[in-house]
């Protein structure tokens, strides 16, 4: 909670974010220097539906829904999956102000599928497009959607710093310089396209508006580097979270990577304490951060 606070973090009815500042070099480019994270949508539960269900098999199984004690809602929605497998729903069952426990089995025995229910979506930007080519790798419970620079006018460029250029001077001068220029040659093509496109270049050439406009931005994106900022909304299940989460804050991930999945991960456990509660948080050399858990892959 301290670390997420001291990261900028906040919470907007239930959903954490953390948030990053923008700069702008001297020739008013702009970029950032660390992830922005914003959680845009959790699971919504309600169990009271199954009572109907419960009271059909005759075995006081409905008091299962007159616990309490209120969990978060995948915390809730795992549980009362991983009980549904073994009809655990009558009075030698386990309640909720014993969640922690349960989950903790959970993890001992290595049974992360009920974690699979519960999916979390993400808007993260501030990070750069050799960031997001590692993060799409992960295929296994994830979804992405991801800026297109095709359909995207150079009037929301924005560029990343990497965080081994953010505190040696003439590093970072060299990083506004280069991204100054990227951001100035996309303009001069982009403009030198609609030129060409006007005079009647049959390869630039569309009837649509949009179409036009793609076939110049598509073409003037040639110039951008891997350190242009791209926008990503990503969803995953839990179980995939804590995995992607347990690679990518490793200390022998890249640092940028390790910056966002850290923030991600503080988001996830600030809206679902229980099921992060097993991880503990290290801080590195270079002033990152990782999360580790005894419970990998579970």
């Amino acid at each position: 909670m301290e670390i997420f606070e001291r990261l900028g973090g906040a919470d907007v009815g239930g959903f954490p974010n953390i948030h990053s500042e923008v700069f702008h070099t001297p020739a008013q480019t702009p970029y950032l220097r660390h992830a922005g994270v914003v959680m845009i949508a959790k699971p919504d539960v309600q169990t009271e539906g199954l009572r109907p269900f419960l009271e059909g098999f005759g075995l006081d199984f409905a008091q299962y829904l007159d616990d309490p004690t209120p969990l978060p809602p995948a915390a809730q929605l795992s549980k009362t999956a991983g009980q549904t497998c073994y009809a655990s729903f009558g009075p030698k069952r386990t309640y909720n102000d014993n969640a922690s426990r349960y989950f903790a089995n959970q993890r001992e025995g290595g049974h992360g599928s009920v974690l699979e229910h519960a999916t979390f979506s993400f808007l993260c930007y501030g990070i750069s497009r050799s960031n997001t080519h590692e993060i799409v790798r992960h295929r296994a419970g994830t979804a992405y959607s991801q800026l297109s620079q095709r359909f995207v006018s150079g009037r929301v460029l924005r560029f990343v710093e990497r965080p081994e250029y953010q505190q040696h001077p003439g590093m970072h001068k060299r990083f506004e310089e280069r991204i100054d220029r990227a951001a100035a040659d996309y303009e001069e093509i982009a403009d030198e396209l609609l030129g060409l496109q006007d005079e009647g270049d049959a390869r630039l050439a569309a009837e649509a508006r949009t179409d036009r406009r793609k076939r110049v931005q598509q073409t003037a994106r040639s110039v951008l580097p891997n350190e242009t900022e791209t926008i990503l909304v990503m969803s995953a299940n839990v179980r995939a979270w804590r995995h992607t989460i347990e690679m990518r804050t490793d200390p022998h991930a890249e640092a940028e990577i390790r910056d966002l999945f850290f923030r991600i991960f503080l988001c996830l456990r600030q809206a679902e304490p229980i099921l992060f509660d097993d991880y503990s948080v290290e801080e590195f050399a270079d002033g990152t951060y990782g999360a580790t858990t005894d419970w990998r892959k579970v």
